[in-house]
């Protein structure tokens, strides 16, 4: 047997990693500013989440949700306290895909509606209607196609309200990226997301924030929805989530009534899931990681301006894209194989950054240096 062949693989054994390097089976030494599709928060093999799923694991690794998980209710409380929605409930599953999954399933039911909104560029995962709500027609098989999705302009909030007042009482729920990520990293006006919350609010429809990527502290922010100063409806998370162990989850607002076998899930919310991202939030605060994603995000954006062959530099926190001129298309994999620094690439030409929330100022600095050095090679 041998594996199914879906992922473009680079050439790279990744043996051991630390904090933001990843050495390989040669023991070559690598910078990692993308952390795996955004997924390390708090950095590789942080010891205190290492010691955290130790701990756990000697105890309990799984069970079912048919026993009380207290460990659960721990992790409810410390997300209630990060994130500063403490009124909100939890629900917990394995990943992004089944994060939307549930919420816009969650939503259907509240509202009683099929139709649902979603953005051009936007990305929620590849399983059957967060996947028919992803804006890529190449990952959406003739199954996952349904009419009960409508693509509406990104941060285009005329569009947005001339749609509803047409359509207005068949519309469920609005699913939006605070920043998306695989889109190319667009981030959502202040003004777009009011408008959504207050259009959601007129026609009693479900505010979806998606933030499974833009999420967990990667802005600056806890959610990067918050900029705007709305509550969504319901959040979703999961790559940072779990520091690398697969856990998602959303949060729901009090306006949802629970009854069971509403949601469901085998693996969602097991004994060491919730040990590995206890250990994120707690790393999260005691380590002070939005504070320090927003600082040096700041110093990221402020150098890359300052680099005339590159354009459109954006984002919010350690959430960074760059457009690079065709000319220069072959420069994330100039740092990669020639410079040893991970990062992240949207089409057609646009390098991202999403390092561990914990990425120092030195290494920051380091990267801007390198990536200087890598576009002079370019010159004539």
């Amino acid at each position: 047997m041998k594996l199914f062949d879906v992922y473009p693989i680079n050439d790279i054994i990744i043996t051991k990693a630390k904090g933001s390097r990843v050495w390989d089976n040669n023991d070559n030494e690598y910078m990692d500013l993308y952390g795996g599709h955004a997924v390390i928060s708090i950095g590789h093999t942080h010891p205190h989440w290492v010691n955290r799923i130790e701990t756990q694991l000697n105890k309990i690794a799984f069970y079912s949700n048919s026993i009380k998980i207290p460990i659960q209710e721990e992790l409810a409380s410390k997300l209630g306290e990060v994130s500063g929605k403490k009124n909100f409930d939890l629900f917990l599953c394995n990943s992004g895909a089944e994060a939307n999954e549930n919420a816009l399933k969650l939503a259907s039911f509240h509202t009683n509606r099929k139709k649902i909104i979603a953005f051009k560029k936007g990305f929620h995962g590849r399983t059957s209607l967060a996947v028919a709500a992803t804006d890529n027609p190449s990952i959406v098989a003739p199954v996952n196609e349904t009419n009960n999705i409508v693509f509406l302009p990104f941060n285009d909030s005329d569009s947005l309200s001339d749609y509803f007042k047409l359509h207005g009482i068949e519309i469920a729920a609005v699913i939006v990226e605070g920043i998306q990520g695989v889109g190319g990293i667009n981030v959502a006006s202040n003004e777009f997301l009011l408008t959504i919350r207050n259009l959601c609010d007129q026609y009693g429809a479900v505010y979806i924030a998606d933030s499974v990527q833009c999420g967990y502290g990667r802005s600056g922010k806890f959610f990067s929805h918050d900029d705007a100063g709305v509550d969504a409806d319901i959040y979703s998370m999961a790559k940072g989530m779990g520091n690398g162990f697969p856990i998602g989850g959303i949060i729901i607002s009090p306006i949802f009534k629970a009854k069971h076998s509403m949601l469901g899930t085998t693996f969602g919310g097991n004994h060491l899931a919730c040990a590995a991202a206890l250990a994120v939030l707690e790393v999260i605060e005691s380590e002070s990681l939005m504070q320090n994603a927003e600082m040096i995000g700041k110093y990221l954006q402020d150098e890359l301006k300052s680099i005339s062959t590159l354009s459109g530099t954006r984002g919010r926190g350690l959430m960074i894209g760059f457009d690079v001129p065709e000319s220069h298309k072959n420069l994330k994999k100039d740092l990669l194989f020639k410079y040893r620094i991970f990062t992240g690439e949207a089409k057609p030409n646009v390098i991202r950054l999403l390092p561990s929330l914990g990425l120092s100022l030195e290494d920051a600095s380091l990267f801007i240096s390198t990536l200087k050095q890598a576009i002079a090679e370019y010159q004539p």
